[in-house]
């Protein structure tokens, strides 16, 4: 649901805004200096809506726009293709995504529900003027098609990420106005101004265009203006993921990689916690027998250990004969064996194989000090993996526990073991890692994973918009690309004006409706569920 602290400082902050603007404006003494004051600034302030606009960025936009005019007349013609063929894409996507989205609401398929989410802008053009609504795209699933997420700051974006996803969702709209912008210029339609605005929490960046201008030129031509802005998000978004896989490259000098996860956040009581568990700055490099060289793998890990039978320790049997406690075993509600008392916090009940014992089916309990039993021991499966590492003796003893529950020692050297005892998902939870470990004791443990959170927002919300934005929908982009696209390839086959413009409309319609259905439905799995 909704954070309402949340809602309260957005409703509060609007209407005290708008409760301003309407005392200024209706103040005689402050109405004209305060009008005027807006208009010179270019601001406009409605409700939930704040809008700027400038004619300060005009000359960059035509020095742009005069840079190696062949290289940017391939530049646009690729962007041209481009936006044809994710218009093409986004409408099979959408389908794609409405069916598994349907397919949820009627299995409540849980995984499905944990699938990776890609942010996506729906900007609108009105009299090629933009502005903008959020929903949002995965394009990365662990399913064969690809899902539509809606997305909420507050309720499905955590509420520590939101300036990042505003950043990166400003960002991306301003690129996407860049396109849009040097493309007119280009094609010499005169760009009024380029400004921002912020509707309701969103911003957003949009360009004004001479219309006039815009009608008088070709249908190709007017496809490479409204192709632009699609064609600017993809090209951002692949930067951004090319900055990504050659962070490590640019980072070297001062951050290494691969030598272990560096800790970076512990939360508060959790399993991870405590004089024996995980500091920050700690550095993991094993999770049992199974290495970790980064974040990748402390995942891999977990999952291999909570997927796979209790790992078992090879103790030496004098050892072990030195050490037995033993109490009456007896069986848990799910069938497991205990031997234990459960007011103990440094023993656990260990099960093993009698050494003179022919079957291997005939287990013994015992009730051992844990760190005694585990520190310096190698971990096995069975006995014989004992034997074939060590001439000494030895059995291998397995933790007697609950179903799905692991006992896990975690290697962060120079520190002794940490020992866990609990479902692995718990630990995951519990501790923030980076691949990074600084060089020097004066850089921020947390500047890796700024620029990490940063580019994949951008990754996402650039990528996205790309996407949504080449949808043939009333009032995006995909309107006016499709129009002009269907001006290009169909007047001399379809020669009455109003005939094209009719197939347009009801391409548009269909466009709109598919992209509704899975904005609605997208509202209704966020706030529902």
């Amino acid at each position: 649901m909704i954070p309402v602290p949340l809602l309260v400082c957005v409703m509060a902050a609007w209407c005290a805004v708008y409760l301003a603007d309407t005392l200024l404006r209706s103040s005689p003494t402050y109405r004209f200096s305060y009008e005027s004051w807006l208009a010179s600034r270019g601001l406009m302030l409605s409700p939930f809506h704040v809008r700027w606009q400038t004619t300060m960025f005009n000359r960059l936009f035509a020095y742009c726009a005069r840079i190696n005019p062949r290289a940017l007349y391939l530049w646009f013609n690729g962007g041209l293709v481009f936006g044809i063929v994710a218009m093409l894409g986004s409408v099979v996507l959408l389908i794609q995504t409405l069916q598994q989205t349907l397919a949820q609401m009627t299995t409540n398929n849980p995984r499905m529900g944990a699938q990776q989410a890609l942010q996506v802008v729906v900007r609108t053009h009105a009299h090629h003027i933009c502005t903008g609504n959020l929903c949002a795209l995965s394009l990365f699933s662990s399913q064969p098609l690809f899902v539509c997420r809606l997305q909420v700051p507050g309720v499905n974006i955590p509420t520590s990420q939101l300036a990042y996803f505003f950043i990166a969702l400003l960002l991306s709209g301003v690129i996407h106005e860049l396109g849009h912008a040097v493309a007119a210029l280009r094609e010499q339609v005169r760009v009024n101004g380029f400004g921002m605005f912020v509707f309701v929490v969103y911003p957003g960046a949009f360009v004004d265009l001479f219309t006039t201008h815009l009608n008088l030129i070709s249908p190709t031509q007017q496809l490479r203006i409204f192709c632009a802005g699609v064609w600017h998000n993809f090209v951002l978004c692949v930067a951004a993921l090319a900055f990504l896989f050659l962070l490590p490259l640019f980072l070297f000098p001062v951050y290494s990689t691969g030598s272990g996860a560096l800790v970076t956040e512990i939360v508060q009581g959790s399993p991870a916690d405590g004089p024996r568990g995980l500091s920050v700055g700690d550095i993991v490099t094993g999770l049992e027998d199974c290495p970790v060289r980064g974040v990748e793998d402390w995942s891999s890990c977990l999952f291999h250990l909570s997927h796979t039978p209790q790992t078992g320790y090879c103790v030496p049997v004098a050892s072990l004969q030195s050490r037995l406690s033993f109490l009456a075993a007896f069986k848990r509600l799910d069938g497991t064996m205990d031997c234990c008392s459960n007011n103990s916090l440094t023993d656990l009940c260990f099960s093993y194989i009698k050494p003179q014992s022919r079957n291997d089916r005939e287990r013994e309990y015992a009730c051992m000090p844990v760190r005694k039993m585990v520190t310096g021991t190698r971990a096995c499966r069975t006995d014989s993996d004992c034997t074939v590492h060590s001439s000494v003796a030895s059995v291998c003893v397995t933790p007697s526990l609950e179903n799905q529950t692991r006992f896990i020692r975690v290697t962060h050297p120079p520190n002794t073991h940490m020992l866990f005892v609990g479902y692995p998902p718990h630990l995951q939870y519990a501790v923030s890692l980076t691949n990074f470990v600084p060089r020097f004791g004066f850089l921020h443990l947390d500047l890796p994973i700024f620029l990490e959170t940063f580019f994949k927002y951008v990754v996402s919300l650039s990528g996205a918009l790309a996407v949504v934005n080449s949808v043939p929908c009333f009032a995006l982009d995909g309107q006016w690309m499709l129009n002009a696209l269907l001006e290009a390839t169909l007047a001399h086959v379809v020669t009455d004006r109003q005939k094209r413009e009719l197939v347009g409309f009801f391409l548009l319609l269909g466009g709109s409706a598919l992209l509704a259905a899975n904005v609605a439905l997208g509202l209704w799995m966020v706030t529902a569920r």
